[in-house]
């Protein structure tokens, strides 16, 4: 049987009260802390036992070979891999001659707390070591919000019963071992000593920094630290330094119930361009503003943050406090992937591990981005600006393609094309309408014109130049998008794929109105009324397949007359399936990894009639195995839009709990920030029907059994609205900025400073029952009141 971490179940901390060493890993995942530019896995403090060590800076990456059986024309010619940096988590405690250890001894008491409101990770553990010295040991670790180059860990020691000898040694170590990859592609290629060393210099106070480059990026990274000591008298100190290990001792005696305080401040700096003197004296600098602000200044400063992020974005579910621990951890893990971006990506394991090997995806414009567009707004123009910095990549690799405009890559950490895999890599061309559409989401609910002219426009022009070079009108005027893969990863190099020519559809309106809001920023870049008016016929004339005979819209064309897969002689240990059949034959099957039109469905729902989305969703539930993380909350927008509300709350439950309870058991490798928003888009876009655009916020709530009162706040256009339902009503009450237009169930009203409340509808029963694929249905959904789960 495989185990997952066990948690207690609480509204704002993640406790684990009992160490469990056969899920060390996934839980060093789940306890990251991060503030999207430094990483810090949740390894022990010590250093051993560990699952994976991790620390990552966003953007630091290093290069390495693709191979190919046989070469091919535009395959990406190298990859790029997150590296584990110089980490400056290690604290390792001697207790006499004995190494602090916890496979050794008796370890009394172990517990870890994630604090949501704190963002700090507290340890407390009671030992004894094998010659039966006891200590108690309790550390607080975060990584700043407020400080974007700095982290800090509080070490303290008490001696129990008997007078104790202690050696604390707090270290910086580069090129760490890393454990190999395996045969799961979603894992991150291993690396052998990728660092090499610079500088390591270690000065009488005991500050120490270090300065490496990575072998063949040529990325160079400096790691910095310095100690606040707090100890009896007699504690002694000194420091040492080699190529890759900076260490600083504290030997001292303590008295029984006497403590030995160390307060250690580490940071790092990174650039593809910076000198190593100039590396050096910036996280000098940084280490030297610790000292203004202290231990304390820290803690304070970021629980003012994070009261700042939960006035604006917290939710509340009652009836299921799993949910409502989920639903929060989930939004702080997608704060810490973006909080202090400054334009750099938001990885699909943020910094939290080296799955995908760090890489980029779609995931983040379509999944993240929304539930931070209308939460934390700045993380997005960050993330999106980005993208429009790697415009001059996207448009090489459009060239390269044959193609006008920029193609943005599938996987990347740079901005280049990392997927060897050509037939999901290169042929996924959504992708580009991804971004164009979390573009225009951003400016939708911002208004903000300085991006929407700027960094907006450029993404939406090169965007919509990209489908009118792929696409072409056919004999009977129609507009096709002809070999691409949609995001069903499962159906590849298809004509007309139903979600890519809705996206680029609306790609292509976005891109023409926008160049009509700016006309001199469109003339410099060399935007015509005629390419304008191309824009529009394409739009106009795109191509959606429908299926007259069975009343659905095909995934792809043709996709409907393919045969089915055989899930009745597909045994439960053969998901996911791509890690045990050839991709062709999925290919030629009717088999779904993820949600693809039901996507479409929720992202452009204006483009199909409720009986469609009935009859669509009832067809593609049959089909859909999900063997991505990214399809069931999907799957829980849709199935509450047309009734399916039970069924709905229990994909939500897969969502929300896809790292607490490890579902896709890879959480070793880091969170899945998809999922992770996930839960928020199922609660609120969901069971509250929330849908947004030209300045109007829509709410259709419907709650399941489960949850008895589901609130949320949400920012659109300068206004900070909360919206409480429950089963029989919604209350509306704008928090702060100008009355604005909402939407109750079709109900059309402008809510200023009085609270609306309005009745909720009764929901009909669902129009047909749906079926999953035999041993694929959602688990059941089993409200918690409180206590554990995980066990």
């Amino acid at each position: 049987m495989i185990r997952h971490p066990a948690f207690e179940v609480g509204p704002w901390t993640l406790r684990e009260r009992r160490l469990d060493l056969d899920v060390l890993a996934q839980s060093e995942s789940v306890f990251a802390l991060s503030n999207g530019h430094i990483g810090l896995r949740g390894n022990l403090d010590e250093g051993e036992p560990h699952g994976e060590p991790g620390t990552y800076l966003n953007g630091f990456y290093e290069l390495r070979p693709l191979p190919y059986a046989e070469a091919g024309y535009g395959y990406p010619e190298s990859g790029q891999t997150v590296v584990n940096v110089t980490n400056g988590k290690l604290i390792r405690l001697l207790v006499g001659d004995e190494p602090f250890d916890l496979r050794y001894g008796t370890l009394h008491q172990h517990e870890r707390v994630l604090d949501l409101r704190a963002g700090t990770l507290t340890r407390t553990a009671h030992w004894s070591s094998p010659t039966g010295t006891s200590v108690r040991i309790r550390s607080t670790r975060l990584v700043s919000f407020t400080h974007r180059a700095i982290a800090a860990i509080r070490y303290e020691v008490e001696a129990v019963d008997q007078p104790t000898h202690l050696v604390v040694q707090s270290e910086l170590v580069a090129n760490e071992t890393q454990t190999s990859a395996g045969g799961d592609p979603r894992a991150a290629a291993p690396l052998r000593s990728p660092l090499v060393p610079e500088e390591s210099v270690v000065d009488r106070n005991g500050l120490a920094i270090m300065v490496h480059r990575a072998r063949v990026s040529g990325l160079r990274v400096a790691a910095g630290m310095w100690h606040e000591i707090d100890g009896p008298d007699g504690t002694l100190t000194e420091a040492q330094g080699s190529d890759d290990v900076s260490r600083v001792t504290v030997a001292t005696r303590l008295s029984p119930g006497r403590t030995l305080r160390l307060v250690k401040f580490f940071s790092y700096g990174w650039s593809a361009r910076r000198s190593r003197p100039a590396l050096h004296d910036q996280v000098a600098a940084a280490l030297a503003a610790t000292r203004l602000v202290g231990w304390d200044g820290l803690c304070a400063g970021q629980r003012r943050f994070l009261e700042g992020f939960w006035a604006g974005a917290d939710v509340e579910v009652e009836g299921d406090a799993e949910v409502q621990q989920a639903v929060r951890f989930g939004l702080f893990h997608l704060l810490q992937s973006a909080a202090r971006l400054e334009e750099r990506a938001i990885p699909a394991k943020g910094l939290t591990g080296s799955g995908y090997d760090g890489h980029a995806f779609w995931d983040t414009e379509i999944f993240v981005l929304p539930v931070l567009t209308y939460t934390y707004p700045r993380a997005v123009a960050d993330a999106l600006s980005w993208r429009r910095s790697t415009i001059p990549l996207a448009r090489a690799r459009a060239k390269q393609l044959g193609l006008r405009g920029a193609t943005f890559p599938w996987r990347t950490i740079h901005g280049e094309e990392c997927s060897g895999y050509w037939p999901a890599g290169t042929a996924a061309f959504h992708v580009n309408a991804d971004v164009a559409h979390a573009v225009a989401q951003y400016v939708d609910a911002c208004q903000d014109v300085t991006f929407d002219s700027d960094a907006g426009l450029h993404v939406l022009v090169e965007t919509a130049r990209l489908w009118c070079s792929l696409g072409h009108h056919d004999v009977s005027g129609r507009f096709r998008i002809d070999g691409v893969t949609g995001p069903d990863e499962y159906t590849a190099v298809v004509d007309n794929n139903v979600y890519t020519n809705l996206l680029a559809q609306r790609n292509l309106r976005e891109a023409a109105e926008a160049a009509d809001r700016h006309p001199a920023r469109a003339e410099r870049l060399e935007v015509t009324a005629e390419e304008i008016r191309r824009w529009r016929e394409a739009a106009e004339a795109m191509t959606v397949p429908w299926d007259e005979q069975l009343g659905v819209h095909p995934q792809s064309e043709d996709f409907t007359q393919h045969a089915l897969w055989d899930f009745a002689a597909t045994g439960p240990d053969r998901y996911p399936l791509l890690l045990h059949f050839p991709y062709f034959d999925l290919y030629r099957r009717q088999v779904v990894k993820q949600a693809d039109v039901v996507l479409a469905m929720h992202l452009r729902g204006d483009a199909f009639t409720p009986d469609q989305k009935v009859a669509n969703f009832a067809y593609y539930e049959a089909l859909t195995v999900r063997d991505s993380s990214l399809s069931a909350c999907t799957q829980a927008v849709i199935a509450a839009e047309v009734g399916h509300l039970e069924l709905a709350y229990r994909y939500l439950g897969e969502a929300a709990l896809m790292d607490l309870a490890d579902l896709e058991k890879n959480t070793v490798d880091g969170v899945h920030m998809a999922s992770l928003a996930g839960a928020w888009i199922a609660l609120v876009a969901g069971f509250g029907g929330m849908r947004a655009g030209e300045g109007r916020m829509c709410f259709a709530p419907s709650l399941p059994s489960g949850i008895t009162r589901l609130a949320f706040r949400l920012r659109y256009r300068g206004s900070l609205v909360s919206v409480s339902a429950t089963k029989e009503a919604t209350a509306y009450r704008l928090l702060e900025g100008p009355p604005i237009a909402l939407s109750h169930h079709g109900e059309q009203f402008d809510l200023g400073q009085e609270e609306v409340t309005r009745p909720n509808p009764p929901r009909p029963a669902p129009e047909r029952e749906v079926r999953q694929p035999p041993g694929r249905e959602p688990l059941p959904r089993r409200p918690h009141a409180g206590g554990r789960f995980g066990g």
